[in-house]
């Protein structure tokens, strides 16, 4: 029993640090906070949103339009499009970090769903770059830019 017990204790001292290191590690906060933030939005799930984005937020899709982030949550609030899947391809993205303090995210987007003002249809791709920064809140979603659809 007393290996056993000293056992358990040095697997608890070697983990931990490990563990704490993780939880710090900027490249895995912001790609599990992009990932995040696209699961928000299928599920129109605003407070998540509002979580995720900087106060400056702003995207700007394909052909030049911009979108704030009172627009996003908005369109959230009002579920102006019913996703079935907003989501990352897997082993699309890429974590690049600029810094200490800025990181930005490609990775290839599905977007799929009905706008509920005409039930129109949504099914296409984009290659989108998201740009997170540190703030004294913690790292905040602040730019996304989105490529023109996809053939």
């Amino acid at each position: 029993m007393k290996y056993v017990l000293a056992a358990a204790a040095l697997l608890m001292f070697t983990a931990a640090p490990r563990t704490a290191a993780a939880a710090e590690d900027p490249k895995g906060i912001v790609s599990k906070m992009d990932v995040d933030y696209q699961d928000a939005v299928e599920r129109n799930d605003w407070q998540a949103m509002d979580r995720i984005l900087h106060p400056d937020f702003v995207l700007v899709i394909g052909d030049g339009t911009t979108y704030t982030r009172a627009q996003l949550i908005d369109s959230a609030k009002n579920r102006n499009i019913a996703y079935e899947q907003q989501r990352e391809v897997p082993g699309s993205q890429v974590v690049r970090m600029y810094g200490r303090d800025t990181a930005t995210v490609t990775a290839l987007l599905i977007l799929k769903g009905k706008r509920s003002k005409d039930q129109s249809a949504l099914d296409f791709r984009v290659w989108f770059t998201d740009t997170y920064v540190r703030t004294k809140d913690g790292w905040r979603y602040a730019f996304g830019q989105a490529s023109l659809r996809l053939p």
